[in-house]
């Protein structure tokens, strides 16, 4: 399968920019307003692989959009800001077992706890991880993803937030940034799971695992 990267910067003098930027919802119809409207109606996202994420960078705010699928990008609307798209596939094709890479994600680390649990301590349904059990959660989802971790480095962010329009429901999904180095031991395993997403929170800017060559251990 072949992957997109887009990077787009938004103009901090559009209103359509700052409000999408503002709020996990309305980025979220922006980036899926970038794909043909004729897509089946059952998983969007999922069948156009459709992953998110928005840094903060010296040089201002980022969008970073990954997709199965190129995004055309006359469809932001005029003054949005600049973007430029690429090709994923010399990436994806030299991963192989043994590569030294470094990775970042935006990721929901979350835990269930079951219901003798939840009656107990009183629990939500959902419970957001944050410290040294957000670490624990990003390791064991590492090693899933065929990667052996080296270093890690964790950092909470602001929650993804905003209301769902089909029915105002409010979503939020908290959010940590795992960033630093590791070794590849499965590369179909990766490749898989950088297409898939990981983690909750898709649909609104968590999940989208960036790697990219590291020259390891001297």
């Amino acid at each position: 399968m072949t992957l997109w990267l887009t990077r787009i910067i938004p103009d901090p003098r559009s209103r359509e920019a700052r409000r999408d930027t503002a709020g996990a919802v309305d980025l979220h119809h922006r980036m899926m307003s970038l794909f043909p409207d004729h897509v089946a109606t059952d998983e969007p996202r999922r069948r156009l692989g459709v992953l998110f994420r928005t840094e903060s960078t010296p040089a201002g705010d980022q969008i970073l959009l990954q997709s199965a699928q190129r995004p055309d990008l006359d469809r932001l609307p005029t003054g949005y800001g600049q973007a430029v798209t690429k090709t994923l596939t010399p990436l994806l094709d030299a991963l192989r077992p043994g590569l030294h890479i470094r990775y970042r994600i935006a990721a929901n680390p979350i835990r269930k706890p079951g219901r003798a649990t939840r009656e107990l301590y009183r629990l939500k349904a959902v419970v957001p991880l944050q410290g040294t059990a957000a670490d624990e959660w990003w390791a064991r989802q590492a090693r899933s993803c065929g990667l052996d971790l080296a270093t890690l480095h964790s950092s909470p962010l602001d929650a993804a937030t905003g209301h769902r329009r089909s029915d105002q429901r409010r979503i939020k999904h908290d959010r940590v940034l795992f960033e630093g180095t590791a070794a590849i031991t499965d590369a179909d395993l990766l490749r898989t799971r950088l297409t898939d997403g990981i983690g909750k929170g898709k649909a609104y800017g968590c999940g989208l695992l960036s790697i990219a060559p590291h020259p390891g251990p001297q």
